[in-house]
C-alpha cells in the first residue's frame, strides 16, 4: 500500500468532475476526491460548470495536496487541494459549485461559506 506524505505537491493531469481530480506524484497517477465538499455530477445542473471551473483553475498546474491519507470507498485519496495560496475545495463552495459534504465532514468553515453563498444567491439576508 502506497503511503503519501500529509502535504505534497503534484501536477494535475486530469479533472474527472468538480470534486475528483487526478494528479501525478513521483510518476504515479493518484485519483483524489476533494475533501469536505460535494459537487453536482456531470449530468446534474452545474455539474459541467464545476468540472470546467476546476479545469480552468488547476489543470496542468502543480498543486499542494493536503491529506491525512484517508481513502474513500472507491480508493480515492481524500484531500484538500491548494493552488497559489487558495483552497480549491473552498473556492468551489464560494462560487456556488459545491456544497459542504456534511455526511463526511465536520469542518464548520465549509458550512459557513455555503450559508453565505445561499444568502447572497437568494437574497435571504433576512434569515
Amino acid at each position: 500500500v502506497l503511503k503519501y506524505p500529509e502535504d505534497f505537491t503534484a501536477k494535475v493531469i486530469g479533472v474527472k468532475d468538480g470534486d475528483t481530480i487526478e494528479v501525478l506524484f513521483n510518476k504515479v497517477p493518484i485519483v483524489i476526491r476533494l475533501e469536505h465538499i460535494d459537487c453536482p455530477e456531470r449530468r446534474q445542473p452545474y455539474g459541467k460548470k464545476a468540472k470546467q471551473f476546476v479545469s480552468d483553475y488547476i489543470f496542468g498546474k502543480t498543486v499542494n495536496v493536503i491529506s491525512n491519507g484517508k481513502k474513500d470507498r472507491w480508493g480515492r485519496l481524500v484531500a484538500v487541494i491548494k493552488f497559489e495560496g487558495k483552497n480549491i475545495n473552498k473556492e468551489l463552495v464560494k462560487n456556488g459549485l459545491a456544497m459542504h459534504f456534511k455526511k463526511y465532514s465536520k469542518d464548520k468553515s465549509y458550512s459557513l461559506l455555503e450559508q453565505k453563498v445561499i444568502k447572497l444567491e437568494f437574497g435571504l439576508n433576512k434569515m
